[in-house]
């Protein structure tokens, strides 16, 4: 118990970011999960050419994989989030001085 009360904003982080980009998030290690592929032939291959080849080989193995990623949902948010904008609980955080009133209209008139 206390070890989740010790690192409860580091779990809930996860809200902080827009609910398009959960799904992506969940994703375990995903740079770990496309070089499994070329970890996984360099391994079978090796001392089988020199560095260049090995390179190559690795550089179409890459160009392989991309070419089943996904397209990320929301990418348009990714420039908020660069920009440090709030999210809370997947949403956008609007600040006070955006908010206008019905009353504010009518006074802008």
């Amino acid at each position: 118990t206390e070890c989740l009360v010790k690192n409860k904003a580091e779990m809930l982080a996860f809200y902080d970011y827009p609910a398009e980009h959960w799904l992506h998030i969940r994703t375990t290690n995903p740079i770990e999960s496309m070089f499994a592929t070329v970890r996984l032939r360099t391994n079978k291959t090796k001392n089988c050419g020199n560095r260049k080849t090995t390179l190559t080989m690795a550089y179409k193995l890459m160009l392989c994989a991309e070419t089943k990623w996904r397209r990320l949902r929301g990418f348009a948010l990714l420039a908020d989030v660069i920009n440090d904008v709030r999210f809370i609980d997947g949403v956008r955080k609007i600040e006070d001085t955006q908010l206008i009133t019905a009353r504010d209209l009518i006074h802008h008139f």
